[in-house]
């Protein structure tokens, strides 16, 4: 049977891993909705990133440009 939700084993060095035990002492969360929250953030930095650059690469000089409001009319 599948799990809904799989699970993922990671190891940290020591240091790492102190680091994020406080943050969710700190936070009165488990180490690993932590480790969770911050593994989507950098999930989410990193697809910013790529759209950024796909942005760039497309972006052309003398394009035409539509206003917001016309373009979702």
């Amino acid at each position: 049977m599948v799990a809904r939700n799989p699970r993922i084993n990671t190891t940290f060095e020591e240091d790492t891993a102190l680091l994020l035990t406080e943050m969710a002492r700190q936070e009165r969360k488990s180490v690993s909705s932590v480790v969770k929250e911050l593994t989507l953030e950098a999930l989410e930095m990193r697809e910013d990133f790529y759209l950024a650059k796909l942005a760039d690469k497309l972006d052309k000089d003398g394009a035409k440009t539509f206003s917001h409001d016309d373009a979702w009319k």
